[in-house]
Protein backbone atom coordinates (compact mmCIF):
# COMPACT_ATOMS: atom_id res chain seq x y z
CA UNK A 1 0.00 0.00 0.00
CA UNK A 2 1.62 2.96 -0.93
CA UNK A 3 2.03 5.93 1.58
CA UNK A 4 0.57 9.39 0.94
CA UNK A 5 1.53 12.04 2.86
CA UNK A 6 -0.09 15.05 2.80
CA UNK A 7 0.92 18.14 0.86
CA UNK A 8 3.07 21.08 3.33
CA UNK A 9 1.29 23.47 3.90
CA UNK A 10 3.07 26.31 3.63
CA UNK A 11 1.85 29.53 6.20
CA UNK A 12 2.85 33.01 5.81
CA UNK A 13 4.47 34.01 9.15
CA UNK A 14 1.68 36.73 10.36
CA UNK A 15 3.00 40.38 9.93
CA UNK A 16 4.50 42.69 12.75
CA UNK A 17 2.07 45.85 13.75
CA UNK A 18 4.77 48.07 12.77
CA UNK A 19 5.19 46.32 9.18
CA UNK A 20 1.60 46.48 8.75
CA UNK A 21 1.56 50.31 9.73
CA UNK A 22 4.07 50.79 7.06
CA UNK A 23 2.24 49.20 4.48
CA UNK A 24 -0.74 51.16 5.24
CA UNK A 25 1.06 54.34 5.24
CA UNK A 26 2.69 53.73 2.24
CA UNK A 27 -0.74 53.17 -0.03
CA UNK A 28 -1.55 56.62 1.73
CA UNK A 29 -0.83 59.30 -1.16
CA UNK A 30 -1.83 62.13 0.31
CA UNK A 31 -0.01 61.02 3.90
CA UNK A 32 3.66 59.91 1.60
CA UNK A 33 3.30 63.59 -0.19
CA UNK A 34 3.01 65.17 3.05
CA UNK A 35 5.81 63.14 4.67
CA UNK A 36 8.36 63.63 1.65
CA UNK A 37 7.43 67.64 1.41
CA UNK A 38 8.00 68.16 5.06
CA UNK A 39 11.56 66.31 4.85
CA UNK A 40 12.48 68.49 2.21
CA UNK A 41 11.55 71.52 3.63
CA UNK A 42 12.80 71.01 6.73
CA UNK A 43 16.33 70.14 5.18
CA UNK A 44 16.03 73.29 3.22
CA UNK A 45 15.34 75.72 5.90
CA UNK A 46 17.79 73.76 8.53
CA UNK A 47 20.77 73.73 5.89
CA UNK A 48 19.88 76.75 3.44
CA UNK A 49 20.70 79.47 5.49
CA UNK A 50 24.04 78.24 5.10
CA UNK A 51 24.44 78.27 1.65
CA UNK A 52 23.35 81.79 1.43
CA UNK A 53 25.51 84.34 0.34
CA UNK A 54 23.17 86.68 2.72
CA UNK A 55 22.48 87.15 5.99
CA UNK A 56 18.66 87.11 7.03
CA UNK A 57 19.41 90.99 9.12
CA UNK A 58 22.26 92.03 5.84
CA UNK A 59 21.14 94.84 4.15
CA UNK A 60 21.89 96.20 0.72
CA UNK A 61 22.36 99.88 1.63
CA UNK A 62 21.98 100.47 -2.42
CA UNK A 63 17.98 98.91 -2.56
CA UNK A 64 16.50 100.23 0.43
CA UNK A 65 13.31 102.40 0.04
CA UNK A 66 11.14 99.97 -1.71
CA UNK A 67 11.49 96.36 -2.48
CA UNK A 68 13.69 95.00 -5.21
CA UNK A 69 12.72 92.45 -8.02
CA UNK A 70 13.51 89.26 -8.41
CA UNK A 71 17.05 89.00 -9.89
CA UNK A 72 19.77 86.26 -10.65
CA UNK A 73 21.63 87.42 -7.20
CA UNK A 74 17.98 87.93 -5.31
CA UNK A 75 15.83 85.09 -6.48
CA UNK A 76 12.88 86.34 -4.26
CA UNK A 77 13.89 89.96 -4.19
CA UNK A 78 14.50 91.88 -1.59
CA UNK A 79 12.52 93.89 1.07
CA UNK A 80 12.22 97.62 1.68
CA UNK A 81 15.23 97.56 4.12
CA UNK A 82 17.43 95.80 1.33
CA UNK A 83 17.18 92.49 2.91
CA UNK A 84 17.37 88.90 0.94
CA UNK A 85 13.96 87.60 0.99
CA UNK A 86 14.89 84.05 -0.36
CA UNK A 87 17.30 83.64 2.96
CA UNK A 88 14.97 85.44 5.30
CA UNK A 89 11.91 82.97 4.23
CA UNK A 90 14.54 80.18 5.23
CA UNK A 91 15.42 81.65 8.72
CA UNK A 92 11.70 82.24 9.18
CA UNK A 93 10.86 78.75 8.16
CA UNK A 94 13.67 77.79 10.78
CA UNK A 95 11.14 79.91 13.95
CA UNK A 96 7.98 78.66 12.83
CA UNK A 97 8.61 75.35 12.23
CA UNK A 98 10.37 75.06 15.55
CA UNK A 99 7.59 77.21 16.88
CA UNK A 100 4.94 74.67 15.50
CA UNK A 101 6.88 71.66 16.57
CA UNK A 102 7.93 72.64 20.67
CA UNK A 103 4.27 74.30 21.04
CA UNK A 104 2.96 70.99 19.42
CA UNK A 105 5.44 68.66 21.90
CA UNK A 106 4.25 70.61 25.02
CA UNK A 107 0.80 70.30 24.21
CA UNK A 108 0.70 66.60 23.84
CA UNK A 109 2.48 65.95 27.00
CA UNK A 110 0.28 68.52 29.31
CA UNK A 111 -3.10 67.32 27.28
CA UNK A 112 -1.95 62.80 27.79
CA UNK A 113 -1.21 64.02 31.72
CA UNK A 114 -4.60 65.47 31.86
CA UNK A 115 -6.09 62.93 29.87
CA UNK A 116 -4.28 60.18 31.51
CA UNK A 117 -5.41 61.20 35.29
CA UNK A 118 -8.73 61.95 33.92
CA UNK A 119 -9.27 58.62 32.74
CA UNK A 120 -7.65 56.96 34.93
CA UNK A 121 -9.04 57.81 38.37
CA UNK A 122 -12.30 58.92 37.40
CA UNK A 123 -14.62 60.48 39.73
CA UNK A 124 -13.82 63.37 41.18
CA UNK A 125 -10.08 63.60 39.32
CA UNK A 126 -12.15 63.44 36.14
CA UNK A 127 -14.90 65.53 36.86
CA UNK A 128 -13.08 69.01 38.08
CA UNK A 129 -9.95 68.07 35.60
CA UNK A 130 -12.52 68.00 32.20
CA UNK A 131 -14.35 70.94 33.88
CA UNK A 132 -11.28 72.78 33.34
CA UNK A 133 -10.57 71.39 29.76
CA UNK A 134 -14.28 72.38 29.18
CA UNK A 135 -13.72 76.24 30.57
CA UNK A 136 -10.57 76.48 28.31
CA UNK A 137 -12.42 75.10 25.40
CA UNK A 138 -14.87 77.90 25.70
CA UNK A 139 -12.70 80.86 25.38
CA UNK A 140 -11.48 82.05 22.60
CA UNK A 141 -8.07 80.95 21.68
CA UNK A 142 -6.54 83.75 19.49
CA UNK A 143 -8.13 86.86 21.61
CA UNK A 144 -6.54 85.03 24.76
CA UNK A 145 -3.37 84.78 22.98
CA UNK A 146 -3.39 88.48 21.59
CA UNK A 147 -4.11 89.63 25.29
CA UNK A 148 -0.89 87.14 26.44
CA UNK A 149 1.37 88.51 24.40
CA UNK A 150 0.14 91.85 24.23
CA UNK A 151 1.09 91.56 28.52
CA UNK A 152 4.45 89.93 27.72
CA UNK A 153 7.30 90.12 25.61
CA UNK A 154 6.75 87.79 22.62
CA UNK A 155 10.06 85.90 22.50
CA UNK A 156 10.03 82.50 20.99
CA UNK A 157 10.10 80.54 24.53
CA UNK A 158 7.56 82.93 26.12
CA UNK A 159 5.49 81.95 22.49
CA UNK A 160 5.82 78.38 22.54
CA UNK A 161 4.44 78.01 25.87
CA UNK A 162 1.66 79.89 25.40
CA UNK A 163 0.85 78.39 22.07
CA UNK A 164 1.96 74.90 23.46
CA UNK A 165 -0.51 75.82 26.83
CA UNK A 166 -3.88 76.72 24.86
CA UNK A 167 -4.07 73.64 22.46
CA UNK A 168 -3.73 70.70 24.77
CA UNK A 169 -7.87 70.21 24.97
CA UNK A 170 -8.01 68.23 22.43
CA UNK A 171 -5.53 65.91 23.17
CA UNK A 172 -6.71 65.32 26.72
CA UNK A 173 -9.88 64.84 25.38
CA UNK A 174 -8.59 61.62 23.19
CA UNK A 175 -6.44 60.51 25.79
CA UNK A 176 -9.48 60.24 28.33
CA UNK A 177 -11.77 58.22 26.26
CA UNK A 178 -8.67 55.88 25.36
CA UNK A 179 -7.55 55.54 28.92
CA UNK A 180 -11.41 54.61 30.00
CA UNK A 181 -11.95 51.86 27.34
CA UNK A 182 -8.23 50.33 28.00
CA UNK A 183 -8.50 50.38 31.98
CA UNK A 184 -11.09 47.94 32.04
CA UNK A 185 -9.10 45.52 29.37
CA UNK A 186 -7.77 41.85 31.00
CA UNK A 187 -4.44 43.05 30.71
CA UNK A 188 -4.75 45.76 33.15
CA UNK A 189 -6.83 43.74 35.81
CA UNK A 190 -4.02 40.59 35.46
CA UNK A 191 -1.32 44.03 36.33
CA UNK A 192 -3.63 45.04 39.03
CA UNK A 193 -4.15 41.34 40.55
CA UNK A 194 -0.42 41.26 40.59
CA UNK A 195 0.16 44.46 42.58
CA UNK A 196 1.04 47.25 40.13
CA UNK A 197 0.24 50.60 41.57
CA UNK A 198 -0.99 53.55 39.75
CA UNK A 199 0.95 55.13 37.95
CA UNK A 200 2.76 51.63 36.78
CA UNK A 201 -0.37 50.67 35.00
CA UNK A 202 -1.21 54.07 33.58
CA UNK A 203 2.23 54.46 32.12
CA UNK A 204 3.64 51.30 31.62
CA UNK A 205 0.38 49.26 30.89
CA UNK A 206 -2.18 51.57 28.91
CA UNK A 207 -0.34 54.51 27.62
CA UNK A 208 1.57 52.52 25.50
CA UNK A 209 -1.53 50.98 24.05
CA UNK A 210 -3.20 54.48 23.26
CA UNK A 211 0.13 55.69 21.55
CA UNK A 212 -1.05 55.60 18.29
CA UNK A 213 -3.93 57.95 18.39
CA UNK A 214 -1.66 59.95 20.17
CA UNK A 215 0.60 60.14 17.39
CA UNK A 216 -1.82 61.44 15.40
CA UNK A 217 -3.32 64.22 17.70
CA UNK A 218 0.28 65.30 18.33
CA UNK A 219 1.22 65.07 14.27
CA UNK A 220 -2.34 67.42 13.84
CA UNK A 221 -1.67 69.95 16.86
CA UNK A 222 1.63 70.57 14.75
CA UNK A 223 -0.40 72.56 12.24
CA UNK A 224 -2.38 74.37 14.20
CA UNK A 225 0.01 75.47 16.58
CA UNK A 226 1.72 76.84 13.01
CA UNK A 227 -1.24 78.65 11.78
CA UNK A 228 -1.54 80.18 15.14
CA UNK A 229 1.77 81.50 15.52
CA UNK A 230 1.49 83.10 11.95
CA UNK A 231 -1.65 84.49 13.05
CA UNK A 232 -0.11 86.31 15.86
CA UNK A 233 3.01 87.38 13.88
CA UNK A 234 1.00 88.40 10.94
CA UNK A 235 -0.97 91.07 13.71
CA UNK A 236 2.60 91.64 14.98
CA UNK A 237 1.63 89.98 18.29
CA UNK A 238 3.97 86.98 18.01
CA UNK A 239 7.73 87.28 17.23
CA UNK A 240 9.26 90.69 16.31
CA UNK A 241 11.16 91.49 13.28
CA UNK A 242 14.27 91.81 12.71
CA UNK A 243 13.83 88.29 13.46
CA UNK A 244 11.84 86.72 10.68
CA UNK A 245 8.81 84.52 10.51
CA UNK A 246 6.54 83.58 7.75
CA UNK A 247 3.93 85.64 9.64
CA UNK A 248 5.82 88.89 10.04
CA UNK A 249 6.82 88.37 6.66
CA UNK A 250 3.59 88.36 5.36
CA UNK A 251 2.74 91.39 7.59
CA UNK A 252 5.61 92.88 6.13
CA UNK A 253 4.55 92.15 2.61
CA UNK A 254 1.12 93.07 3.09
CA UNK A 255 1.96 97.20 2.49
CA UNK A 256 3.71 96.72 -0.76
CA UNK A 257 0.79 94.54 -2.51
CA UNK A 258 0.18 96.09 -5.19
CA UNK A 259 4.07 97.32 -6.27
CA UNK A 260 5.50 93.95 -5.09
CA UNK A 261 3.16 90.69 -4.57
CA UNK A 262 6.22 88.43 -4.66
CA UNK A 263 6.88 89.24 -1.17
CA UNK A 264 3.90 87.87 0.27
CA UNK A 265 3.52 85.09 -2.29
CA UNK A 266 6.13 82.45 -0.92
CA UNK A 267 5.46 82.84 2.80
CA UNK A 268 1.68 82.60 2.15
CA UNK A 269 2.17 79.16 0.20
CA UNK A 270 4.74 77.87 2.34
CA UNK A 271 2.30 78.53 5.43
CA UNK A 272 -0.13 76.88 3.40
CA UNK A 273 1.47 73.93 1.96
CA UNK A 274 3.04 72.96 5.28
CA UNK A 275 -0.20 72.95 6.91
CA UNK A 276 -1.82 70.67 4.66
CA UNK A 277 0.99 68.02 4.53
CA UNK A 278 0.88 68.10 8.47
CA UNK A 279 -3.18 67.24 8.04
CA UNK A 280 -2.21 64.87 4.90
CA UNK A 281 0.46 62.89 7.32
CA UNK A 282 -2.04 63.02 10.28
CA UNK A 283 -4.83 61.18 8.14
CA UNK A 284 -2.22 58.70 6.79
CA UNK A 285 -1.22 57.95 10.40
CA UNK A 286 -4.67 57.50 11.24
CA UNK A 287 -5.98 55.15 9.12
CA UNK A 288 -2.44 53.18 9.07
CA UNK A 289 -2.56 52.98 12.93
CA UNK A 290 -6.42 51.98 12.99
CA UNK A 291 -6.20 48.29 14.64
CA UNK A 292 -7.85 46.49 11.90
CA UNK A 293 -7.18 42.88 10.24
Amino acid sequence: MADISAPAISARPPQSYGRRVVKRFLRHRGAVFGLVFLLLLALTVILGPFFSPYTYDGQDFMLIGSPGPMTAQHWLGTDELGRDMMTRLMHGGRVSLAVGLAGAIIATIAGTLVGALSGFYRGWTDTILMRATDVMLSIPTLPLVLLLSGLFRPSPPLLVAIVGMLIWMGTARLVRSQFLALREREFVEAARALGAGGARLMFRHILPNAIGPITVSATLAVGSAIMLESALSFLGFGIQPPVPTWGNLLNSASSWLSVAPWLAIPPGLLILFTVLAVNFLGDGLRDAMEPRE
